[in-house]
């Protein structure tokens, strides 16, 4: 079977978000252009380290042009997006392994995002070569999402992505373990109940 790649270069809406309460979410990439919407689904650590790396990739792009590159040290008002993900959010697949790279020729970032697949081996050495052949396979490898933004694009991405990650749960001021309406057992309390 060949691999199914979803590319949207560029999309007319690239958003993280999520599906759910606070401690139960669900999260996703979503992108979307003329009609067609593709959403994976990944974990809230993956969304926050994609993020920081987009920035930090987007300052890093901004230092070596010399501040040339059309890349906004902040997300234009026109194009920052709060709205809720397109529905349906239909899960295409999950996220296993995801990169991110600069186009400079075309002033592109491209974000890809591949389905996650179980590797077979009896050594380390054996599952780190199923993995090196898996990811070099471009005709049959597992299912991937390939975005190609704009810096400003990018830029509304990453701080939308953030703002969604934040919003979960409140962290506890002692132990920093996400608080749960209910209340939240403290391990710095000794574990004692505490109520808020």
């Amino acid at each position: 079977m060949s691999r199914q790649v979803f590319l949207f270069d560029p999309p007319e809406r690239f958003v993280a978000g999520t599906v759910g309460l606070p401690g139960r979410r669900t999260f996703f990439l979503q992108a979307s252009s003329q009609g067609r919407v593709t959403s994976v689904a990944l974990e809230k650590t993956q969304v926050a380290a994609l993020a920081e790396r987009m920035n930090e990739l987007l300052d890093e792009v901004v230092r070596r042009s010399g501040g040339n590159a059309a890349v906004p040290a902040v997300v234009p008002a026109d194009i920052a997006d709060s709205a809720p993900l397109d529905n349906p959010v239909e899960e295409e697949f999950r996220v296993g392994t995801m990169a991110l790279a600069w186009d400079g020729e075309d002033q592109r970032m491209i974000v890809e995002a591949q389905a996650l697949v179980e590797l077979e081996g009896d050594s380390d050495e054996d599952l780190a070569a199923a993995e090196e052949r898996l990811l070099q396979d471009e005709e049959n490898g597992p299912p991937m999402l390939r975005v190609r933004l704009s810096g400003a694009q990018a830029r509304a991405f990453a701080k939308r992505a953030l703002d969604v990650v934040n919003a979960g749960r409140p962290p506890c001021p002692l132990c920093s373990l996400p608080l749960d309406p209910e209340g939240h057992v403290c391990p710095r309390q000794n574990g004692y109940r505490r109520d808020l």
